[in-house]
């Protein structure tokens, strides 16, 4: 108990995570990655080396460690060597281009890299003051992680002398990203509000689909850490991989965005038959819209498993959607979690009875700070703005409407694309769609529909019509339907949808 105390002294909670966890069980398996198992004694002292190394070399207290790493143990040793170090960690999206990539750095104020192999290109001008290392590489070299940790002291690092702050970058899907600060937790609390939803237990086994750079994919890693289970780590998702991984080993919880779930049940069951998923009690969804065809196909593939929650970069955790949630309402995203308080306001500001939509502001101790480049986001009642529309029902169950930044007016018609996307989504030949609305000199503004038809279906733009027409109101068919192979999504599986809007017709029809 001493040495746990003393741990969380010198390096905070963050810090202290894997001396904690390595002190309950220190040859538990902390992780699982394409390289084997990492017991949590193990990475305790390969994290203490990595400090003590980049301690020597300046890095400290007020300095920032930017990662842009696939999900592999390369990714957490480096999150929990800056923490030990009490430097910052910036979490950076592995689908950056070398510009954004290099604009980012700066205005982050970055003065060590770490990354892998595959983004040399992409990193190949970004040169911070403390220099740049590969963590996933097959060619051993004096810049790499494993360097640094074979000649680096293992004993704990002197005190860190202070809290570091985690900066996680919005999506980017309607503008530039944007560098989302807060602190390391005071305590444990935002775990247990998530227990008080969601059936974890420790020293079992997540599946983590989704990537760690993503705010999904570093709470599932830092909970796994918490209770003391072993995170299945891939540095790339593959549905099939993906089932076969869980089968092997015997995951309880896996971790996936959306599409993710949706490639997984395209397989079909004849592929989820083929594996032994005895051991699945969970399957978490966030990081976008989950929808009611999805969660519906999910409940009956996979059976009353399916956690569907309600979030962002900014406010964290908001509501989940239980199994029972869902049968009952599979559009909802549940109730709200302990510790949270979330409200629909009204235009005037006042809040929303159930059943009439208004925006969504979420409170809790797991907020961000503001961002990086300065601003914050609106609050009403300190209560922050999600940027989404929805309503609660009368069993307190919300429910998205849209994107507040999304709603066009056509003809002096409201009309949210998210509506007519989930319309859409139950049609058995479409594989996906994503609705966004343009400029119109006669309506103002009209839709335009993104259809990528499943293979070896055929679909025509008066099927697509027809389809919403017998659904929903006149006003809300879209006017263009685009067929194409496939949405643009970013790293985290969010449609891209600044990209569908900025090109014309003509344009997207090779998309």
């Amino acid at each position: 108990m001493f040495e746990v105390l003393r741990a969380l002294e010198r390096y905070g909670l963050l810090g202290a995570a894997t001396a904690i966890t390595a002190a309950r069980d220190h040859d538990g398996v902390a992780l699982i990655d394409e390289r084997g198992a990492l017991s949590f004694g193990d990475l305790d002292i390969r994290t203490n080396a990595l400090a003590n190394e980049w301690r020597r070399r300046g890095l400290g207290p007020g300095a920032r460690v930017a990662i842009l790493a696939a999900n592999h143990r390369g990714f957490l040793e480096a999150v929990y060597g800056a923490a030990k170090s009490g430097a910052g960690v910036v979490l950076l999206n592995t689908g950056f281009g070398s510009a954004q990539l290099a604009d980012m750095v700066a205005r982050e104020g970055v003065d060590l890299l770490v990354y892998d192999d595959e983004y040399s290109t992409t990193v190949a001008d970004v040169c911070p003051r403390l220099g740049r290392f590969r963590a996933w590489t097959q060619t051993p070299g004096p810049d790499t992680l494993d360097a640094l940790i074979q000649h680096g002291d293992t004993s704990p690092p002197p005190n860190s002398g202070g809290r570091p702050k985690i900066v996680i970058l919005t999506s980017g899907t309607t503008g530039v990203p944007k560098g989302a600060a807060r602190s390391e937790p005071y305590s444990l609390i935002p775990v247990g509000s998530l227990l008080g939803k969601v059936p974890f237990r420790g020293r079992e086994v997540t599946e983590c689909c989704v990537p760690l750079f993503h705010s999904l994919g570093f709470s599932h890693a830092m909970m796994a850490m918490v209770l003391g289970s072993t995170l299945v780590l891939h540095r790339k998702f593959d549905a099939e991989q993906t089932l076969a991984s869980v089968a092997a080993h015997r995951a309880s919880a896996m971790i996936v965005v959306p599409i993710m779930l949706q490639r997984i049940l395209d397989l079909g069951p004849a592929a989820l038959a083929e594996h032994d998923l005895s051991a699945l009690r969970i399957v978490f969804v966030g990081g976008s819209q989950l929808g009611a065809a999805v969660a519906t196909r999910a409940l009956a593939a996979l059976g009353p498993m399916v956690y569907n929650m309600y979030g962002s970069t900014e406010v964290a955790y908001a509501s989940i959607a239980t199994p029972a949630d869902l049968t009952v309402e599979p559009g909802c995203v549940g109730g709200v979690v302990p510790g949270s308080v979330v409200k629909v306001f009204t235009e005037d500001r006042h809040e929303a009875p159930p059943g009439i939509p208004g925006r969504i502001f979420v409170g809790n101790v797991l907020a961000f700070e503001g961002y990086t480049g300065g601003g914050t986001k609106e609050s009403i009642e300190d209560l922050m703005a999600t940027g989404d529309v929805g309503h609660f029902d009368r069993a307190g169950r919300l429910f998205i409407d849209g994107r507040d930044d999304e709603m066009i007016v056509s003809g002096g018609e409201n009309v949210f694309p998210g509506e007519v996307e989930e319309a859409l989504a139950h049609h058995p030949d479409i594989r996906d769609v994503a609705v966004v609305g343009v400029s119109d000199e006669e309506f103002g503004q009209r839709l335009r529909s993104f259809i990528v038809v499943r293979p070896g279906a055929s679909l025509t733009e008066h099927d697509v019509k027809e389809y919403v027409r017998n659904r929903l109101a006149r006003f809300k068919i879209p006017r263009d339907v685009v067929f194409v192979d496939a949405l643009p999504r970013n790293a985290g599986g969010k449609v891209l949808k600044r990209l569908l809007k900025s090109q014309s017709i003509q344009d997207q029809a090779g998309v």
